[in-house]
């Protein structure tokens, strides 16, 4: 067989050509895929997501005039294996949403786990029927390296949604087939729990199955996010009094696989990486902790002198065209924008804000303060409930924040200092109208900072700015103090021209 690394990547949506007429597409298909076995010119070149699955299924040794899906388990160990599986609750949603579409539109609903594995299968008798014919049944494996290229197989392979059309299936014997599939991943860990996939014959191709089947297993990991959720609440409550036993020493309670539910007088990690049994575990920054077994889950306690005697450091860069940054003692913990939303008004606040303030700041009048204790919970558990306290809700950590510092250098710094802190907008993608007043308010001080100081160095810091970078009235300033021979006077004037 020849390797395919010659071929040209096209777009990976479904071809115009497809939905226009589905069957000449097919026969258009089967001559790219005869050509490209045989190694020759073709009229085409396979989408690359079918090309690249082409690749591996051949490196597996799948015979594309022969392949047939092996048949793994009988009905008892399927029924074990239905029972154990993750995906067995959300099973009804499923259903809802697929199963009587696929009856309507002639297709079959399928479930696998992550190695391809069908686990269940339904839909109308004719189809289902016609599928047995070819093995797409329960207890059959349907992995790339089992069976070539197919929707389930590819989009487990590449953990992305995918539509596999007719002679785009490596396997000849599926080639009047058409199957739309997307993985779903367990929201606590992230790793792939197995694929949704909508299968049919070959004239019922339609452009939104793909999007049927994506929002699908979007709605699934959704419903399994919920019920970790409802989990993690019931863990919180039940190991609670673990944790109060403590009397504020450092401490936190874990779930069964370490993520860490509530914490007191400490600083950790999302997850912490605990071993079967507890025993001593070394955090990311060198501190020691002992993890105790509970009925459920795990207590943690740091090791002496691992505790927040010390105020903590926290460092927000959030003046920036690019990503905010938060570092704590010196290591950067990854937070969402509305958590970092958070952490800038409470930094603007140092007496502190109560849940109602909180949310009409990041809310406006819909805000809601229940939303609000909730995402303070959450971002105490990342931070340590030293670095943001309660009652009212305030940073207890020393705080280092650029736009805090910048503010205060409009008042007494000179415009180069205050351009050396600005690197852009506060914290851009944000919509809380608090953080938007905030961000417009301190922009056009800098900017007529910037204006005012007839310094071609901080006019240009600013311009390089998406603050400054299409505005007309720097762009002249500029060119008014930049000398002749300066070539970024050049620069500008070029970008001025392209811009009018």
């Amino acid at each position: 067989m020849c390797g395919l690394s010659t071929l040209v990547n096209v777009a990976e949506a479904p071809e115009p050509e497809m939905l226009r007429d589905p069957e000449s597409y097919a026969r258009l298909l089967e001559h790219v895929r005869e050509a490209v076995l045989a190694g020759v010119p073709g009229p085409r070149s396979p989408r690359s997501v079918v090309s690249a699955s082409w690749n591996r299924s051949l490196a597996a040794q799948v015979d594309p005039d022969e392949g047939e899906a092996p048949f793994v388990y009988d009905a008892d160990v399927l029924a074990a294996l239905r029972e154990a599986h993750p995906l067995a609750p959300v099973l009804p949603v499923l259903r809802q949403m697929l199963v009587s579409i696929a009856d309507d539109a002639e297709h079959v609903m399928i479930v696998t786990d992550a190695e391809g594995l069908i686990l269940w299968r339904e839909g109308a008798a004719g189809q289902l029927l016609r599928g047995d014919r070819v093995g797409l049944t329960e207890g059959t494996r349907w992995s790339e390296a089992a069976i070539g290229t197919n929707a389930m197989g590819t989009a487990l392979a590449t953990g992305e949604p995918v539509q596999i059309h007719s002679a785009e299936h490596l396997v000849r014997r599926y080639h009047t087939w058409t199957c739309a599939a997307a993985p779903v991943r367990d929201p606590e860990t992230g790793v792939l729990l197995g694929s949704i996939d909508v299968s049919g014959p070959l004239r019922t191709v339609h452009p939104a199955m793909i999007s049927l089947v994506t929002a699908t297993a979007q709605l699934a990991e959704g419903q399994l996010r919920a019920q970790l959720a409802i989990r993690d609440e019931r863990l919180r409550r039940v190991n609670m009094p673990h944790l109060e036993a403590l009397r504020g020493r450092p401490g936190a309670l874990l779930s069964a696989g370490g993520r860490v539910l509530a914490a007191q007088s400490c600083l950790l990690p999302s997850t912490v990486d605990v071993r079967r049994g507890g025993g001593t575990v070394a955090l990311p920054d060198g501190r020691l902790a002992t993890v105790e077994p509970l009925e459920e889950g795990y207590l943690l306690r740091l090791a002496s002198g691992g505790g927040g005697g010390q105020r903590s450091r926290l460092r927000l860069e959030y003046l920036s065209d690019g990503p905010h940054v938060t570092t704590v003692d010196g290591r950067e913990v990854p937070l969402t924008l509305r958590h970092a939303e958070i952490l800038t008004l409470l930094a603007s606040h140092p007496n502190g804000l109560s849940a109602e303030r909180l949310a009409l700041q990041l809310y406006g009048e819909t805000g809601n303060p229940v939303t609000v204790r909730a995402e303070i919970h959450r971002l105490r558990s990342q931070l340590g409930a030293s670095v943001v306290q309660t009652r009212p809700y305030r940073l207890a950590a020393d705080v280092d924040a650029d736009f805090v510092t910048a503010r205060t250098r409009l008042r007494t710094g000179s415009p180069a200092d205050v351009l050396r802190l600005f690197r852009g907008p506060l914290l851009p993608e944000s919509e809380a109208p608090a953080i938007r007043e905030e961000r417009e308010t301190l922009t056009a001080q800098v900017r007529q900072v910037a204006l005012n100081s007839g310094d071609p160095g901080v006019l240009w810091s600013f311009w390089e700015t998406a603050c400054g970078v299409d505005d007309f009235a720097v762009l002249d300033a500029l060119l008014r103090t930049l000398p002749a021979a300066d070539p970024r006077r050049a620069a500008v004037s070029a970008h001025r021209a392209r811009l009018a």
